[in-house]
Protein backbone atom coordinates (compact mmCIF):
# COMPACT_ATOMS: atom_id res chain seq x y z
CA UNK A 1 0.00 0.00 0.00
CA UNK A 2 1.30 3.64 -0.99
CA UNK A 3 -0.07 6.13 1.28
CA UNK A 4 -0.05 9.81 0.84
CA UNK A 5 -0.78 12.69 3.06
CA UNK A 6 -3.13 15.59 2.60
CA UNK A 7 -0.19 18.03 1.52
CA UNK A 8 1.12 14.98 -0.58
CA UNK A 9 -2.25 14.80 -2.88
CA UNK A 10 -2.25 18.49 -2.58
CA UNK A 11 1.45 18.53 -4.54
CA UNK A 12 0.39 16.03 -6.54
CA UNK A 13 -2.86 17.61 -7.90
CA UNK A 14 -0.70 20.91 -8.80
CA UNK A 15 2.26 19.21 -10.04
CA UNK A 16 -0.83 17.39 -12.25
CA UNK A 17 -1.98 20.80 -13.27
CA UNK A 18 0.83 22.34 -13.86
CA UNK A 19 2.08 19.76 -16.59
CA UNK A 20 -1.39 19.17 -18.10
CA UNK A 21 -3.74 21.25 -18.90
CA UNK A 22 -6.83 20.16 -16.96
CA UNK A 23 -9.80 21.49 -15.16
CA UNK A 24 -9.80 20.99 -11.42
CA UNK A 25 -13.34 19.52 -11.11
CA UNK A 26 -12.19 16.79 -13.47
CA UNK A 27 -9.13 15.86 -11.21
CA UNK A 28 -11.04 15.73 -7.85
CA UNK A 29 -14.09 14.02 -9.26
CA UNK A 30 -12.29 11.10 -11.07
CA UNK A 31 -10.84 11.12 -7.66
CA UNK A 32 -13.70 10.85 -5.31
CA UNK A 33 -15.03 8.03 -7.72
CA UNK A 34 -12.56 5.72 -6.55
CA UNK A 35 -11.99 7.05 -3.19
CA UNK A 36 -14.44 4.06 -1.52
CA UNK A 37 -12.58 1.39 -3.33
CA UNK A 38 -9.60 -0.86 -1.93
CA UNK A 39 -6.69 -0.51 -4.30
CA UNK A 40 -3.93 -1.15 -1.53
CA UNK A 41 -1.95 -4.43 -2.08
CA UNK A 42 1.77 -5.02 -0.76
CA UNK A 43 3.46 -8.19 -1.70
CA UNK A 44 0.50 -10.32 -2.74
CA UNK A 45 -2.97 -9.02 -3.99
CA UNK A 46 -6.59 -10.57 -2.48
CA UNK A 47 -9.32 -11.76 -5.17
CA UNK A 48 -11.07 -8.13 -3.97
CA UNK A 49 -8.52 -5.50 -4.68
CA UNK A 50 -7.96 -7.40 -8.47
CA UNK A 51 -11.18 -7.66 -8.93
CA UNK A 52 -11.71 -3.69 -8.49
CA UNK A 53 -8.69 -3.12 -10.46
CA UNK A 54 -9.98 -4.84 -13.51
CA UNK A 55 -13.29 -3.65 -13.09
CA UNK A 56 -11.39 -0.15 -14.18
CA UNK A 57 -9.13 -1.48 -16.54
CA UNK A 58 -8.17 0.24 -20.33
CA UNK A 59 -6.31 -0.45 -23.13
CA UNK A 60 -3.86 2.57 -22.83
CA UNK A 61 -1.26 0.95 -25.48
CA UNK A 62 1.90 2.13 -26.31
CA UNK A 63 1.25 5.06 -24.20
CA UNK A 64 5.38 5.61 -22.95
CA UNK A 65 6.13 4.92 -26.39
CA UNK A 66 4.42 8.51 -27.57
CA UNK A 67 3.07 9.77 -24.58
CA UNK A 68 0.96 13.08 -24.79
CA UNK A 69 -0.82 15.27 -21.97
CA UNK A 70 -4.01 14.63 -24.11
CA UNK A 71 -3.55 10.77 -22.82
CA UNK A 72 -2.62 11.91 -19.28
CA UNK A 73 -5.65 14.10 -19.11
CA UNK A 74 -7.87 11.60 -20.71
CA UNK A 75 -6.64 8.92 -17.75
CA UNK A 76 -6.94 11.07 -15.03
CA UNK A 77 -10.89 12.22 -16.27
CA UNK A 78 -11.90 8.39 -16.42
CA UNK A 79 -10.08 7.19 -13.46
CA UNK A 80 -8.73 4.15 -14.90
CA UNK A 81 -6.47 1.75 -12.51
CA UNK A 82 -5.36 -0.59 -15.04
CA UNK A 83 -3.09 0.68 -18.17
CA UNK A 84 -2.58 -2.16 -19.87
CA UNK A 85 0.20 -2.43 -22.70
CA UNK A 86 1.90 1.12 -21.79
CA UNK A 87 4.89 -0.84 -23.24
CA UNK A 88 5.57 -3.31 -25.36
CA UNK A 89 8.03 -4.33 -28.44
CA UNK A 90 6.98 -6.44 -31.59
CA UNK A 91 10.51 -6.57 -32.89
CA UNK A 92 13.05 -3.90 -32.71
CA UNK A 93 14.12 -5.56 -29.71
CA UNK A 94 17.54 -2.85 -29.61
CA UNK A 95 15.18 -0.17 -29.05
CA UNK A 96 14.25 -1.15 -25.13
CA UNK A 97 17.12 1.48 -23.86
CA UNK A 98 15.49 4.26 -25.66
CA UNK A 99 12.23 3.02 -24.63
CA UNK A 100 12.97 2.77 -21.51
CA UNK A 101 14.70 6.63 -21.18
CA UNK A 102 11.94 7.83 -22.86
CA UNK A 103 9.20 5.98 -20.22
CA UNK A 104 10.56 6.15 -17.14
CA UNK A 105 9.81 9.68 -16.35
CA UNK A 106 6.52 9.09 -17.23
CA UNK A 107 5.97 6.69 -14.96
CA UNK A 108 6.61 8.63 -12.20
CA UNK A 109 4.39 11.68 -13.64
CA UNK A 110 1.93 8.94 -13.51
CA UNK A 111 2.69 8.22 -10.20
CA UNK A 112 2.25 11.24 -8.95
CA UNK A 113 -1.18 11.90 -10.73
CA UNK A 114 -2.13 8.62 -9.28
CA UNK A 115 -0.10 6.46 -6.69
CA UNK A 116 -2.69 3.78 -6.70
CA UNK A 117 -2.89 3.02 -10.88
CA UNK A 118 -1.03 -0.18 -12.04
CA UNK A 119 0.77 0.61 -15.29
CA UNK A 120 1.40 -3.24 -17.20
CA UNK A 121 4.49 -3.75 -20.15
CA UNK A 122 3.78 -6.44 -22.20
CA UNK A 123 6.51 -9.40 -23.61
CA UNK A 124 5.29 -11.05 -26.72
CA UNK A 125 5.42 -14.13 -28.68
CA UNK A 126 8.10 -13.13 -30.97
CA UNK A 127 12.02 -12.55 -31.26
CA UNK A 128 13.71 -11.16 -34.37
CA UNK A 129 17.74 -11.07 -35.50
CA UNK A 130 17.66 -7.24 -33.72
CA UNK A 131 17.48 -9.56 -30.18
CA UNK A 132 21.60 -10.09 -31.17
CA UNK A 133 21.96 -6.54 -31.21
CA UNK A 134 20.98 -6.74 -26.94
CA UNK A 135 23.44 -6.63 -24.73
CA UNK A 136 23.21 -9.36 -21.95
CA UNK A 137 23.66 -7.79 -18.32
CA UNK A 138 25.68 -9.78 -15.77
CA UNK A 139 22.76 -10.05 -13.73
CA UNK A 140 20.82 -12.16 -16.19
CA UNK A 141 23.60 -14.50 -16.45
CA UNK A 142 23.77 -14.59 -12.69
CA UNK A 143 20.43 -15.49 -12.29
CA UNK A 144 20.55 -18.51 -14.27
CA UNK A 145 23.41 -19.74 -12.71
CA UNK A 146 26.13 -18.71 -15.27
CA UNK A 147 29.14 -16.87 -15.42
CA UNK A 148 28.86 -13.85 -16.62
CA UNK A 149 30.18 -12.93 -20.07
CA UNK A 150 29.97 -10.45 -22.44
CA UNK A 151 27.70 -11.48 -25.54
CA UNK A 152 24.79 -10.46 -26.69
CA UNK A 153 21.25 -12.52 -27.14
CA UNK A 154 21.02 -14.88 -29.57
CA UNK A 155 18.12 -15.10 -32.17
CA UNK A 156 19.14 -18.73 -33.19
CA UNK A 157 19.15 -19.94 -29.46
CA UNK A 158 15.94 -18.67 -28.67
CA UNK A 159 14.15 -20.66 -31.93
CA UNK A 160 12.02 -24.19 -32.12
CA UNK A 161 14.45 -26.82 -33.89
CA UNK A 162 13.63 -28.61 -36.84
CA UNK A 163 12.24 -25.07 -38.28
CA UNK A 164 8.51 -25.33 -36.58
CA UNK A 165 7.30 -21.68 -36.11
CA UNK A 166 10.36 -20.13 -37.54
CA UNK A 167 10.14 -17.43 -39.30
CA UNK A 168 6.34 -17.25 -38.07
CA UNK A 169 6.04 -13.60 -38.47
CA UNK A 170 7.88 -13.01 -41.68
CA UNK A 171 11.84 -13.81 -42.42
CA UNK A 172 13.97 -13.64 -39.46
CA UNK A 173 11.16 -12.99 -37.00
CA UNK A 174 9.79 -15.77 -35.20
CA UNK A 175 8.37 -17.47 -32.13
CA UNK A 176 10.47 -18.19 -29.21
CA UNK A 177 10.60 -21.86 -27.75
CA UNK A 178 10.18 -21.10 -23.65
CA UNK A 179 12.50 -24.45 -23.14
CA UNK A 180 15.41 -23.09 -24.37
CA UNK A 181 17.47 -21.76 -21.49
CA UNK A 182 18.16 -18.22 -23.85
CA UNK A 183 14.55 -17.62 -24.63
CA UNK A 184 13.89 -17.43 -20.54
CA UNK A 185 16.83 -15.27 -20.03
CA UNK A 186 15.23 -12.95 -22.46
CA UNK A 187 12.32 -12.80 -20.54
CA UNK A 188 13.56 -12.56 -17.50
CA UNK A 189 15.60 -9.53 -18.99
CA UNK A 190 13.00 -7.90 -20.13
CA UNK A 191 10.73 -8.24 -17.36
CA UNK A 192 13.00 -6.91 -15.45
CA UNK A 193 13.12 -3.63 -17.58
CA UNK A 194 9.55 -3.39 -17.23
CA UNK A 195 9.91 -3.40 -13.06
CA UNK A 196 12.82 -1.33 -12.42
CA UNK A 197 10.77 1.07 -14.50
CA UNK A 198 7.68 1.21 -11.86
CA UNK A 199 5.33 -0.98 -14.31
CA UNK A 200 3.50 -3.06 -11.64
CA UNK A 201 1.82 -5.68 -14.46
CA UNK A 202 3.15 -7.80 -17.35
CA UNK A 203 0.98 -9.21 -20.55
CA UNK A 204 3.14 -12.16 -21.64
CA UNK A 205 1.24 -12.85 -24.69
CA UNK A 206 -0.03 -16.08 -26.99
CA UNK A 207 2.00 -18.16 -23.98
CA UNK A 208 0.25 -21.51 -25.46
CA UNK A 209 2.42 -21.40 -28.54
CA UNK A 210 5.55 -20.58 -26.66
CA UNK A 211 5.61 -24.15 -25.01
CA UNK A 212 5.36 -26.86 -28.06
CA UNK A 213 8.15 -28.64 -26.24
CA UNK A 214 6.92 -28.22 -22.71
CA UNK A 215 3.57 -29.32 -22.56
CA UNK A 216 3.91 -29.43 -19.04
CA UNK A 217 5.15 -26.07 -18.47
CA UNK A 218 8.10 -26.34 -16.65
CA UNK A 219 10.43 -23.76 -18.09
CA UNK A 220 7.17 -21.06 -17.89
CA UNK A 221 7.31 -21.77 -14.61
CA UNK A 222 10.48 -21.53 -13.62
CA UNK A 223 10.90 -18.55 -15.62
CA UNK A 224 7.80 -16.77 -14.34
CA UNK A 225 9.27 -18.17 -10.27
CA UNK A 226 12.50 -16.02 -11.56
CA UNK A 227 10.16 -12.58 -12.37
CA UNK A 228 8.53 -13.07 -8.95
CA UNK A 229 11.10 -13.16 -6.81
CA UNK A 230 12.85 -10.11 -8.60
CA UNK A 231 9.38 -8.36 -8.24
CA UNK A 232 8.83 -9.17 -4.41
CA UNK A 233 12.28 -7.31 -3.71
CA UNK A 234 12.01 -4.80 -6.47
CA UNK A 235 8.71 -3.74 -7.53
CA UNK A 236 7.22 -0.73 -6.25
CA UNK A 237 4.61 -2.79 -4.40
CA UNK A 238 6.78 -6.08 -4.07
CA UNK A 239 4.31 -7.57 -6.74
CA UNK A 240 3.64 -8.22 -10.10
CA UNK A 241 0.48 -9.10 -11.92
CA UNK A 242 1.12 -11.85 -14.82
CA UNK A 243 -1.68 -12.04 -17.42
CA UNK A 244 -1.30 -14.19 -20.78
CA UNK A 245 -4.00 -15.08 -23.86
CA UNK A 246 -4.65 -18.40 -22.65
CA UNK A 247 -7.24 -19.88 -25.22
CA UNK A 248 -7.37 -23.06 -23.26
CA UNK A 249 -9.03 -21.21 -20.21
CA UNK A 250 -5.63 -21.28 -18.02
CA UNK A 251 -2.52 -23.01 -17.16
CA UNK A 252 -2.47 -24.98 -14.29
CA UNK A 253 0.00 -27.15 -12.61
CA UNK A 254 -0.76 -29.39 -9.48
CA UNK A 255 -4.18 -26.89 -8.99
CA UNK A 256 -1.50 -23.90 -9.08
CA UNK A 257 -2.66 -21.48 -11.24
CA UNK A 258 0.52 -19.84 -13.15
CA UNK A 259 -1.21 -16.04 -14.06
CA UNK A 260 -2.97 -13.88 -11.41
CA UNK A 261 -5.92 -13.14 -14.20
CA UNK A 262 -6.77 -14.31 -17.90
CA UNK A 263 -6.97 -12.30 -20.88
CA UNK A 264 -8.10 -13.01 -24.05
CA UNK A 265 -9.89 -10.87 -27.44
CA UNK A 266 -13.58 -10.19 -27.02
CA UNK A 267 -14.63 -11.96 -29.85
CA UNK A 268 -17.40 -10.12 -30.98
CA UNK A 269 -20.15 -12.08 -33.62
CA UNK A 270 -21.02 -10.47 -36.69
CA UNK A 271 -24.68 -10.02 -37.09
CA UNK A 272 -26.00 -11.52 -40.32
CA UNK A 273 -27.77 -9.29 -42.33
CA UNK A 274 -26.98 -6.46 -40.01
CA UNK A 275 -24.12 -4.56 -41.17
CA UNK A 276 -21.57 -4.02 -39.55
CA UNK A 277 -23.44 -4.70 -36.28
CA UNK A 278 -21.71 -7.17 -33.44
CA UNK A 279 -22.51 -9.12 -30.34
CA UNK A 280 -20.99 -10.90 -27.82
CA UNK A 281 -22.10 -14.80 -27.32
CA UNK A 282 -21.00 -17.44 -24.57
CA UNK A 283 -19.54 -20.30 -26.93
CA UNK A 284 -18.63 -18.43 -30.29
CA UNK A 285 -15.19 -19.19 -31.73
CA UNK A 286 -12.57 -19.55 -28.82
CA UNK A 287 -13.99 -17.43 -26.42
CA UNK A 288 -13.20 -17.63 -22.85
CA UNK A 289 -16.34 -16.60 -21.32
CA UNK A 290 -17.22 -19.26 -18.58
CA UNK A 291 -14.43 -20.88 -19.51
CA UNK A 292 -11.21 -19.92 -17.22
CA UNK A 293 -10.04 -22.22 -14.76
CA UNK A 294 -9.67 -22.46 -11.34
CA UNK A 295 -7.39 -23.06 -8.50
CA UNK A 296 -4.95 -21.48 -5.92
CA UNK A 297 -4.29 -18.21 -7.09
CA UNK A 298 -0.38 -16.87 -7.02
CA UNK A 299 -0.98 -14.36 -3.80
CA UNK A 300 -2.29 -17.89 -2.16
CA UNK A 301 -6.64 -17.79 -2.47
CA UNK A 302 -8.06 -20.43 -4.14
CA UNK A 303 -10.71 -19.91 -6.75
CA UNK A 304 -13.15 -22.40 -9.28
CA UNK A 305 -12.49 -19.33 -12.15
CA UNK A 306 -9.71 -17.06 -12.04
CA UNK A 307 -10.54 -13.19 -12.88
CA UNK A 308 -10.36 -12.64 -16.58
CA UNK A 309 -10.58 -9.30 -18.53
CA UNK A 310 -11.41 -9.29 -22.43
CA UNK A 311 -10.13 -6.72 -24.94
CA UNK A 312 -10.93 -5.42 -28.04
CA UNK A 313 -7.44 -6.97 -30.04
CA UNK A 314 -5.85 -6.04 -32.80
CA UNK A 315 -3.92 -8.69 -34.94
CA UNK A 316 -4.84 -7.66 -38.66
CA UNK A 317 -7.95 -7.78 -41.33
CA UNK A 318 -8.97 -10.80 -43.42
CA UNK A 319 -8.68 -10.73 -47.30
CA UNK A 320 -12.83 -10.19 -46.99
CA UNK A 321 -12.67 -6.73 -44.96
CA UNK A 322 -16.13 -5.44 -44.76
CA UNK A 323 -17.98 -8.71 -45.61
CA UNK A 324 -20.06 -10.94 -43.67
CA UNK A 325 -18.14 -14.70 -43.65
CA UNK A 326 -20.11 -17.00 -41.45
CA UNK A 327 -17.14 -19.66 -41.38
CA UNK A 328 -14.91 -16.60 -40.46
CA UNK A 329 -15.26 -16.64 -36.31
CA UNK A 330 -12.24 -14.73 -35.65
CA UNK A 331 -12.42 -11.48 -37.36
CA UNK A 332 -15.74 -9.28 -37.27
CA UNK A 333 -16.98 -7.94 -40.89
CA UNK A 334 -14.21 -9.17 -41.89
CA UNK A 335 -11.32 -6.91 -39.68
CA UNK A 336 -9.71 -7.53 -36.90
CA UNK A 337 -11.71 -6.09 -33.43
CA UNK A 338 -10.13 -2.80 -32.90
CA UNK A 339 -10.05 -1.90 -36.64
CA UNK A 340 -14.14 -3.28 -36.66
CA UNK A 341 -15.21 -0.47 -33.71
CA UNK A 342 -13.08 1.65 -35.43
CA UNK A 343 -15.03 1.97 -38.63
CA UNK A 344 -18.77 1.85 -36.76
CA UNK A 345 -20.42 5.53 -36.19
CA UNK A 346 -19.45 7.41 -33.25
CA UNK A 347 -22.77 6.62 -31.33
CA UNK A 348 -22.66 2.84 -32.31
CA UNK A 349 -19.34 3.01 -30.61
CA UNK A 350 -20.45 4.61 -26.89
CA UNK A 351 -23.59 2.15 -27.03
CA UNK A 352 -21.33 -0.69 -27.91
CA UNK A 353 -19.19 -0.47 -24.85
CA UNK A 354 -21.69 0.25 -22.10
CA UNK A 355 -23.46 -2.77 -23.90
CA UNK A 356 -20.30 -5.12 -24.17
CA UNK A 357 -18.93 -4.12 -20.51
CA UNK A 358 -22.33 -4.55 -18.92
CA UNK A 359 -22.73 -8.13 -20.93
CA UNK A 360 -19.79 -9.55 -19.65
CA UNK A 361 -20.33 -8.79 -16.27
CA UNK A 362 -23.70 -9.99 -16.70
CA UNK A 363 -22.67 -13.38 -18.68
CA UNK A 364 -19.94 -14.25 -16.30
CA UNK A 365 -19.25 -12.70 -12.50
CA UNK A 366 -15.41 -13.77 -13.03
CA UNK A 367 -15.09 -11.44 -16.42
CA UNK A 368 -14.56 -7.61 -16.82
CA UNK A 369 -14.47 -5.94 -20.17
CA UNK A 370 -10.84 -3.74 -20.24
CA UNK A 371 -12.08 -0.69 -22.27
CA UNK A 372 -10.20 1.40 -25.30
CA UNK A 373 -8.70 4.08 -24.00
CA UNK A 374 -5.92 3.84 -26.50
CA UNK A 375 -4.97 0.66 -28.91
CA UNK A 376 -1.52 1.76 -29.84
CA UNK A 377 -1.24 4.90 -32.86
CA UNK A 378 -4.19 3.57 -34.57
CA UNK A 379 -7.14 4.77 -31.88
CA UNK A 380 -7.57 6.97 -28.93
CA UNK A 381 -11.07 7.69 -27.36
CA UNK A 382 -10.18 10.76 -26.43
CA UNK A 383 -13.23 13.78 -26.63
CA UNK A 384 -10.44 16.60 -26.99
CA UNK A 385 -7.71 15.59 -29.67
CA UNK A 386 -8.69 15.87 -32.88
CA UNK A 387 -8.07 12.40 -33.70
CA UNK A 388 -9.69 11.59 -31.03
CA UNK A 389 -13.27 8.94 -31.64
CA UNK A 390 -15.02 10.44 -28.72
CA UNK A 391 -15.79 7.47 -26.15
CA UNK A 392 -14.05 9.45 -23.13
CA UNK A 393 -17.48 10.38 -21.82
CA UNK A 394 -18.55 6.74 -21.99
CA UNK A 395 -15.73 5.15 -20.61
CA UNK A 396 -15.85 7.44 -17.66
CA UNK A 397 -20.16 7.63 -16.95
CA UNK A 398 -19.82 2.89 -17.22
CA UNK A 399 -17.25 2.91 -14.55
CA UNK A 400 -19.28 5.85 -12.59
CA UNK A 401 -22.33 3.98 -12.82
CA UNK A 402 -21.39 0.47 -12.24
CA UNK A 403 -19.62 1.58 -8.72
CA UNK A 404 -23.35 2.86 -7.62
CA UNK A 405 -24.92 -0.37 -8.24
Amino acid sequence: MISLTIPTVILALLFFSITVPLSSNETVASLQTTKNLDYCFDGEISRSVLENYLARSATVASLLHFTLDDDLRMMSNTGVKFAGRVIWMWGNESRIDALVRKGKPFVKRIHIMDPDIILQGAIFEIVTRDVDNVVIPASVFKEFGLRPEVRNFRYSDMLYSLGRRVDHWAEGSSVPDMSRLETRMWFFYVGKRWIDMGLEAIHFGQVEIMDDRDRDHTHWRDMMKRIRKYAKKHARRHFVLADAHTPSGGIVHKGELMFDFHSFPSRPKSVKDKPHQAVLEKGFSDSIYGRSKGGRAPSGWSCNALPYIVELDNFGSSDHPGEYRPTDKIHVWGWDEIGWFMKQPEKYRNEWLKYAYNWVRKTDPNGFFQLPLRRFQHYTASMESAKGQRQESSIKVIWASTEKR
